[in-house]
């Protein structure tokens, strides 16, 4: 199941064309990491639950990359007016 939600989300991150399908399509990467350290803990019977403190350690990651990108992806809008990321061109000499 993760491996599969891991696919669907680098398809996305790949195929999209706004930034805000991009940073979904992160997410959806993200949430799979976790669902495969909680599966991989609970498969080897590990007693401490170091899969389940990974996860939150991740979700806490996801929560202020979100943040942070959501701050740019606003910045951007106010400055170009566009949220495709084919238009984004700032940088380019």
């Amino acid at each position: 199941m993760g491996a599969v939600l891991f696919a669907i989300g680098l398809y996305g991150a790949f195929t999209r064309r706004t930034a805000i399908g991009i940073l979904m399509s992160i997410e959806l990467i993200l949430n799979a990491a976790n669902i495969n350290l909680i599966t991989f803990n609970k498969f080897l019977g590990s007693p401490d639950g170091m899969g389940q403190i990974f996860a939150l350690f991740v979700i806490a990651i996801a929560a202020a990359s979100a943040v942070i990108g959501l701050a740019l992806v606003i910045a951007v809008y106010r400055n170009m007016r566009t949220i495709f990321t084919e238009k984004m061109n700032m940088l380019k000499w």
